[in-house]
């Protein structure tokens, strides 16, 4: 300190401790290690928040990391909304627009992957020493462009034309027979479109890189070490909401005609088959929103007033491997040709593969359950598909919102070290292992189905949907309409169930003369107004209460490990590769779980199948009727397997991790203690 100066740590004698750990080192016999302090050190550019000489003062209220995490989880929120909520809404109406089958349009879905996994190495590389709130303006002007992109079919491809209307019911004089040629050959160019939607979600793809990367990483450089994983935790429950609002949002937009200006004089209603939705609407609104946010983070400086400091009171945890020593004496990561060293350095890291590892077997899970748990609830317990997607989000998002910040909050009340934080993951992953127990004792046998699980009052054969009561029907296997019978027995169709007539009274349609329909089983004297009414049969079976309690708890507890996993991964690396540590998180969450998540579950869902939609071209779609126990243990086969893979992987790096030796901690912080700011 100088009279009337400032005082400067550069011009600080070292300390009486970093004296004697170079005593001790020269006694040893080797040359005497130069201090961290010798490498370039990182110059933290704390500056006003504002454009250039433009700050108002206004804008310094936000200046703070309150103020970027706020901006931070609306673009999550965003994100969510259009990737995770409205893409997953919109698909089968954009299937029907644009004559696109379900393997077209699951590639729709995994491109928002594949752009994800061929950047997030790049992006988190060169962002880690770039300028990252303006990362995230670039974030918010491509994911506003790839909402915009993909809503552009619908004003290119014209008026929706819906055709004339499918009986349903049974038509004795042939009327359906029309429908049964095979029309393979027919092709029309709407399905074109599908390089405009793989388009807009390469673009979503591109944004959404650097939210999830470098966004993560500024806010752990921002805030101290005991409250990062209370700022992340609450983060990524933000995050969560997008895709509540997704569903919701693109749901009630799907019941508004498709063509807008065409509403009025639209002779069909929501409940018709060929009804489509306005499902380009919120993609056309979510982009002028999204594109609004790139007003906060360009005005953000490199870095937030009070960055050094915290950064200096910052006591490194990273796994001591030398990899540390290696990054600050060489600098890596300042040019492009570091790019192989850096990546190598990280990958050799035990600590930080297992910990990647088991975060891509949690997200197989999650994403797995996130796409299937509605279809499970419908098939299990007999509910409609709505009602079920209603249930499936009513316990995955607050479950995993509540779980996150329950984590992020008990890490930063407790202060938990590197080595504390990942026995926490191992205690919550092992307590959600034990819950999934729940698919043993909640599940349920199937209902009775005609033709099916049971024949026609004693005629027809099983697997069989045909029989001598509705032969003459000439009945569609392509049009699933369930209906149940007044002898509580599910039929495919109400042509299936060779019913000749329907009536509506206040929009409730009941179907009659069924040639099919037993009596009434527990009172056959008694008559009953109708012979079957539209959907499933109401399940006999009470244990969904039961399921949902506990699969919530499940989710609590998996989502419980998300933060602190990411927390442990920003520790136990060099701070330096903080950003480009979170890129190879996420490449290995997208290789090894997201992206072959949802195929697992599929094909097991699929091996529970009885009972398969063959077309008029005896082409295979989509499935009718589950094997529901099959289902139930096809699906906690594959949850258990990868819980334990999981705690495995989390058990390995708990004994591997070795915390920094005293000497090299002391070191560190008088290093630090040399780093300038510029503001």
């Amino acid at each position: 300190m100088t009279e009337g100066g400032v005082e400067n740590p550069v011009f600080e004698p070292p300390s009486p401790d970093l004296r004697r750990q170079q005593q001790q080192q020269r006694r040893a016999g080797g040359p005497p290690r130069p201090p961290p302090a010798s490498a370039p050190q990182q110059v933290y550019e704390e500056g006003p928040c504002g454009w250039g000489r433009l700050a108002p003062r206004a804008l310094q209220l936000c200046n703070n990391a309150e103020g970027y995490l706020a901006a931070y989880s609306l673009l999550a929120i965003f994100q969510g909304i259009v990737v995770n909520g409205l893409v997953n809404v919109s698909i089968s109406t954009i299937e029907k627009r644009y004559e696109l089958n379900s393997s077209l349009t699951g590639l729709i879905s995994s491109s928002y992957d594949i752009a994800f996994c061929v950047l997030s190495l790049f992006v988190s590389f060169f962002g880690e020493r770039g300028h990252k709130p303006r990362w995230l303006a670039f974030s918010s002007f491509m994911l506003g462009l790839g909402s915009l992109v993909f809503s552009l079919p619908h004003f290119c491809s014209g008026t929706y034309h819906y055709g004339s209307k499918i009986e349903e019911t049974c038509q004795i004089l042939g009327t359906n027979a029309a429908n049964l040629t095979c029309n393979a050959s027919t092709k029309s160019s709407l399905s074109n479109y599908l390089y405009v939607f793989i388009l807009g979600q390469l673009l979503l793809g591109v944004g959404g890189t650097p939210l999830y990367t470098l966004g993560t990483a500024f806010i752990d450089d921002s805030v101290p070490k005991y409250k990062s994983s209370l700022y992340i935790g609450i983060g990524y429950a933000m995050s969560l909401l997008g895709p509540a609002i997704g569903y919701v949002l693109g749901g009630q937009l799907l019941n508004i005609y498709i063509d807008v200006h065409l509403q009025e004089s639209a002779e069909i209603d929501p409940d018709d088959p060929r009804w489509l939705g306005a499902w380009w609407i919120a993609f056309l609104l979510c982009s002028f929103a999204t594109w609004l946010l790139i007003i906060p983070f360009s005005c953000f400086p490199k870095h937030l007033p009070g960055t050094a400091k915290i950064q200096a009171e910052k006591i490194s945890e990273t796994h001591n491997d030398g990899s540390k020593e290696l990054v600050e004496d060489k600098n890596i990561g300042k040019s492009f040709k570091d790019f192989p060293l850096a990546l190598l350095i990280l990958l050799r890291n035990p600590v930080f593969m297992c910990l990647i590892v088991a975060a891509a077997t949690e997200a197989l899970i999650a994403t797995g359950f996130a796409t299937f748990l509605p279809k499970f609830i419908e098939h299990q317990f007999s509910q409609s598909s709505s009602f079920s997607a209603t249930l499936g989000g009513l316990v995955l998002i607050p479950g995993a919102a509540l779980g996150q910040i329950i984590s992020g909050i008990l890490i930063s009340k407790y202060k938990m070290d590197c080595k504390n934080i990942i026995k926490f993951i191992l205690g919550t992953c092992s307590v959600a292992l034990l819950l999934n127990t729940v698919f043993l004792f909640a599940k349920c046998g199937n209902e009775p189905f005609a033709g099916v699980s049971e024949t026609y009052n004693g005629t027809g054969t099983l697997w069989n949907l045909t029989a001598p009561c509705n032969t003459d029907c000439n009945c569609l296997r392509s049009f699933y309409y369930p209906v149940c019978g007044r002898d509580e027995i599910q039929y495919f169709s109400p042509c299936f169930a060779g019913c000749t007539s329907s009536t509506s009274e206040k929009r409730k349609r009941t179907y009659h003369n069924c040639s099919c329909v037993g009596k009434p089983p527990r009172l056959p004297e008694v008559n009953v107004a109708y012979e079957a009414i539209p959907g499933k049969c109401r399940a006999q079976c009470m244990l969904l209460p039961v399921f949902l309690g506990f699969f919530f708890f499940t989710v609590v507890f998996t989502f419980m490990a998300v933060t602190p996993t990411t927390v442990a991964i920003l520790r136990c690396v060099p701070d330096k590769q903080r950003s480009f540590a979170l890129g190879v998180q996420s490449l290995f969450l997208r290789l090894l779980g997201t992206i072959p998540g949802p195929i697992f579950f599929g094909v097991a869902i699929d091996n529970s199948c009885t009972l398969w939609d063959v077309n008029e071209c005896k082409t295979q779609g989509a499935c009718w009727v589950y094997d529901n126990t099959r289902m139930a243990y096809m699906l906690i086969g594959i949850s258990a397997a990868c819980k334990v893979l999981t705690i495995f992987f989390v058990v390995v790096a708990f004994c591997l991790y070795k915390a920094p030796s005293s000497s090299s901690v002391s070191l560190e912080k008088n290093a630090e203690m040399a780093s300038g700011i510029h503001v």
